[in-house]
C-alpha cells in the first residue's frame, strides 16, 4: 500500500527540465540548484537523477556533505559559503567550490594554511544588497584574493538578482550591465542568471546558469506556467479521502465554524493539513484534484486534515486519490490562491510526507 500523504517525485521530469533548460541557454553550463533538500523534491533523488549536470548548488555545507557521502563526485558549489575554519578545511577536504562574499570569510582565507589552494567565486552586490562585495570594493577584494596563495586562480565571479522575476522591472539590466563593467577584462567563470535570469533574460547567462525552481517545473514568474516554456511539474502531492460524508446547507465545518453550506452537498476530508506542511492559511476556495475535477476547500486546514466540497452529486468514495498540485493542478496557481509563491509550498512539506522517486 502506497503511503499518504506523499510527494511524487518524476525522473522524467526531472531530466526533461535540465534538458529543456539546456536549449534555452545552448552556450551555459548548469549549476543545478538543490539546496532546501532539493526544493523539497529530495535532495540525493534530485542530485541523482541530474548526475548530468555540471554542478549543483547549495546553501549549507551539510547539504554538499551530503551530497559527497550520498556518493556524488559532480562539483558542487556552496551558495553562502563557509562560515568557520573547520568548514572550509572540509570543503577543501571533500573538494567543494565556495562563493566569497564577506570580509570575515576574505579574512579566514588569508589566515589558513590549506592542504591546496580553495575554488572560490567572489560575490558582487549588484544590487540585490543582501550577500556580496559593494562595487566599490570590488577591486580591492579582487586584488587580494589575486595575491591570496590559498586561492585558486583564476577566479570565478558571481552575483544574484533581484527583480529578475519580474520581466519589466529595468533593474535587471541595470545589475547585468554594472556586473559585466566590472569584470569585463577578468579571467575566470562567470554567472548570473537564476531561473527567471535563465528564462527571461538571456544576456544574463554567461558561463554558468543557476537554475532552482525552474528545474522543477515551476515558473518563478508569478501568473506564469513552467510549462509556458516547456517545463514539467516534478512534483505530485497526493493524498486520499478518508471520509465522505452527507453535509446539510446551513452547517458549518472545522475549526471555529468560519464556513457554512448554503446547500446541501457532500464533504471529503483529505488526509493532510498543516503538520505536513500544507498551509493553515489556504482560503475557501483553493483548489484540490479529486476525481478529475478540482474541488474547492471549505473550513479552515487543520493540522492533519482539510476538507473540501464534493457537490451533492459526488460518487467519490473513502480511499480516492485527493491531489493537492501536479500536472492536472499546477502549484504555481495553487500558491496564488493561498497568497504565496510556489517555491515555499514545495519546500515546506515535513517529514509526515513521504517522498517517492518513480
Amino acid at each position: 500500500m502506497k503511503p499518504f500523504p506523499r510527494a511524487e517525485i518524476s525522473s522524467k521530469a526531472l531530466q526533461n527540465n535540465l534538458a529543456r533548460l539546456r536549449e534555452i541557454a545552448p552556450g551555459s553550463k548548469v549549476m543545478a540548484v538543490v539546496k532546501a533538500n532539493g526544493y523539497g523534491h529530495g535532495l540525493l533523488n534530485v542530485a541523482h537523477c541530474l548526475d548530468s549536470a555540471d554542478g549543483f548548488g547549495l546553501a549549507r555545507p551539510e547539504e554538499a556533505l551530503a551530497l559527497r557521502e550520498g556518493g556524488v563526485k559532480s562539483k558542487l558549489i556552496l551558495l553562502e559559503g563557509f562560515f568557520s575554519q573547520i568548514d572550509l578545511t572540509t570543503l577543501i577536504e571533500h573538494d567543494i567550490d565556495t562563493v566569497v562574499h564577506n570580509e570575515v570569510q576574505l579574512e579566514l582565507l588569508e589566515s589558513s594554511i590549506l592542504a591546496k589552494p580553495a575554488t572560490v567565486w567572489l560575490k558582487i552586490d549588484s544590487g540585490m544588497h543582501r550577500l556580496g562585495f559593494t562595487p566599490e570594493l570590488f577591486d580591492a577584494v579582487y586584488a587580494r584574493l589575486e595575491a591570496c596563495p590559498q586561492v585558486a586562480k583564476p577566479i570565478n565571479l558571481m552575483s544574484h538578482f533581484a527583480c529578475a522575476d519580474e520581466p519589466d522591472n529595468p533593474s535587471t539590466k541595470i545589475q547585468i550591465n554594472l556586473f559585466n563593467d566590472l569584470i569585463k577584462d577578468l579571467p575566470g567563470q562567470r554567472s548570473l542568471a537564476n531561473s527567471a535570469g535563465t528564462l527571461y533574460w538571456p544576456e544574463s547567462q554567461a558561463d554558468w546558469i543557476r537554475p532552482g525552481i525552474a528545474l522543477y517545473g515551476v515558473s518563478p514568474v508569478i501568473g506564469d506556467l513552467g510549462a509556458n516554456h516547456g517545463l514539467m511539474p516534478a512534483m505530485e502531492l497526493v493524498s486520499q479521502l478518508i471520509a465522505v460524508r452527507d453535509h446539510k446547507a446551513g452547517e458549518p465545518v472545522g475549526y471555529g465554524s468560519s464556513w457554512y453550506a448554503k446547500e446541501d452537498t457532500k464533504l471529503g476530508v483529505v488526509a493532510i493539513g498543516y503538520g505536513d506542511g500544507y498551509p493553515r492559511n489556504a482560503p475557501e476556495g483553493t483548489p484540490v484534484w479529486v476525481n478529475g475535477r478540482r474541488v474547492p476547500i471549505v473550513g479552515r486546514v487543520s493540522m492533519d486534515m482539510l476538507t473540501v466540497d464534493l457537490g451533492i452529486n459526488a460518487t467519490d468514495l473513502i480511499g480516492d486519490n485527493a491531489v493537492l498540485w501536479g500536472k492536472a493542478l499546477p502549484v504555481e496557481e495553487v500558491a496564488e490562491h493561498i497568497g504565496t509563491i510556489a517555491y515555499e509550498l514545495v519546500t515546506k512539506l515535513t517529514p509526515r510526507v513521504a517522498v517517492c522517486l518513480d
